[in-house]
């Protein structure tokens, strides 16, 4: 049997008082801000970089668009859902409802791959650009401390201080984190404008030629020296030409997932069935527009070879202008803006684990809320958690495992879309998704197409990541599930 928890239950305990319920504080200008806090980072101020020079050359403003597509797919899905179940717990919360507790539990546990490592990955970008800042004002921090091990260094250490202060804000209240943020993505975007706006005129048309780099693979495909098979299983795929963008689309891919987020805090918006269809769609539409014209300028204003191996490729570009006197305004406008981005995608994954441990999956310790109405346990513990990653572990290798973990997260949404409009047609829907099926299906295929685009390492971590979430599952889970142990009672009494 199929453990759900029907859409009308999800609401009522949502909407109950008492300590263990999360407060209403968000505005649908604050959802906004929120996903554009997320959406805003290190997808775009360092991995833009990094999938230029590896993967897609000037082409990665195609790369962009084509996951803003999956996305839009994706985020039609999530809106319809956010709406009809304004609960915490995003993706893990909509599965429970509508492919049972097992499915739920497995978007859950990658759900907080997603959360945990997007805060990390986007805390090493922010060391780069604090180390940078420093360095304005004859600080030098040793190299030793500003690299994991496995670069060189012994540890990353300012990307666990600000993983630890930040963790310690989200403890102290939703309203307050929410103020912070909405300051951080003033900033941000002003920097992100002022960058378009300074850069267009220094746009090289030269650095966009060729526009997609040749794949020397892919040339050998088409002239018939190399079979289609052996070429998806060599180095080339993947770097330049049609499977680098496509891969670099994978990669990016992490830029976009600020919009998930926002529907973690479904549970904490003043109206969630206005707000968050507000929040997820319209956040996702002003990234999208400032993704692409940056991605443009930025690699007009300096050849994409010259963004490898370079953590800071926007103030290696903004240098190419000449406005020398912005470059300090702008490394902090940077740092702002990561700093937005940990503290959504920390605030994101500790409301999923709040979600799991309400519903039982999870010992109780993850649902106790402060007095403040914060679910500060679990903030304290993914302090450890996502401090150590960020301190140890190169960036290059989360950004992936987040990108799989993400695209997978999205999969099922649109799956769950098909699966409800089935089961439950009738529905309230303050939201829907238009053209059912094949807004749905199009998100499944071209989520399935950016995950299979990605390196082998990172469908090989995510297995060892959803093993363990399976042990935990059958160990405790399965036997603390609350709706389980109802259904039992149930029947005993029948």
């Amino acid at each position: 049997m199929l453990f759900k928890k029907s859409i009308p239950q999800l609401i009522a305990e949502a909407n109950e008082n008492g300590e263990h319920t999360l407060k209403r504080t968000l505005s649908s200008t604050g959802l906004i801000a929120l996903g554009v806090g997320a959406i805003i980072g290190a997808g775009l101020f360092s991995l833009t970089g990094i999938a230029a020079a590896e993967n897609a050359g000037p082409a990665v403003i195609l790369s962009f668009i084509i996951a803003a597509v999956g996305c839009a797919f994706a985020g039609l899905c999530y809106a319809e859902f956010a709406s009809m179940i304004p609960v915490a717990g995003s993706a893990y919360t909509y599965s429970y409802a509508t492919m049972g507790e097992f499915v739920a539990w497995i978007i859950g546990w990658d759900l907080v791959l997603e959360y945990a490592l997007a805060g990390a990955t986007v805390a090493v970008s922010w060391s780069q650009y604090f180390n940078q800042l420093l360095m304005i004002f004859h600080i030098h921090l040793p190299d030793m401390l500003l690299k994991g091990p496995w670069e060189g260094g012994v540890v990353n250490l300012p990307a666990i201080i600000i993983v630890c202060l930040l963790s310690l804000l989200l403890m102290r209240g939703t309203q307050e984190s929410s103020t912070v943020n909405n300051i951080l993505v003033i900033l941000k975007v002003g920097v992100v404008l002022i960058f378009i706006a300074l850069g267009w005129s220094f746009i090289n048309p030269a650095n966009h030629d060729p526009f997609i780099p040749v794949n020397p693979g892919e040339e050998m495909v088409k002239s018939g020296q190399q079979s289609l098979m052996a070429f998806l299983k060599s180095d080339d795929f993947g770097h330049f030409g049609i499977s680098g963008v496509l891969r670099a689309a994978g990669v990016v891919f992490f830029a976009f997932i600020g919009f998930d987020a926002v529907s973690t805090a479904a549970q904490e918006a003043k109206n969630p069935k206005k707000g968050m269809p507000i929040g997820i769609i319209g956040s996702l539409v002003i990234c999208t527009l400032l993704y692409v014209l940056f991605s443009y300028v930025m690699t007009g204003i300096e050849n994409y070879t010259m963004f490898k191996g370079d953590a800071k490729p926007v103030a290696t570009a903004f240098a190419k202008t000449g406005y020398h006197f912005l470059n300090t305004a702008l490394i902090i406008t940077i740092i702002a803006g990561y700093t937005s981005v940990i503290l959504v995608m920390l605030l994101g994954q500790s409301r999923v684990f709040y979600s799991m441990s309400k519903d039982g999956l999870l010992p109780k310790v993850f649902s106790d809320l402060s007095k403040r109405q914060t679910p500060w346990k679990t903030n304290a513990i993914f302090m450890v958690f996502v401090s150590i990653f960020a301190g140890f572990v190169p960036v290059s290798d989360l950004g992936h495992m987040v990108s799989i973990g993400t695209l997978f997260a999205f999969t099922l949404v649109c799956v769950g879309i098909l699966v409800l409009r089935k089961t439950d047609p009738k529905l309230e829907r303050p939201f829907k998704t238009p053209l059912v099926p094949f807004v749905p299906v199009m998100g499944i295929l071209v989520c399935v197409l950016m995950m299979a685009s990605l390196p082998i390492e990172s469908w090989e971590r995510l297995a060892i990541w959803l093993a363990l979430g399976l042990l935990i599952y059958f160990v405790y889970g399965k036997k603390h599930s609350v709706i389980r142990k109802q259904h039992q009672n149930q029947q005993s009494v029948e």
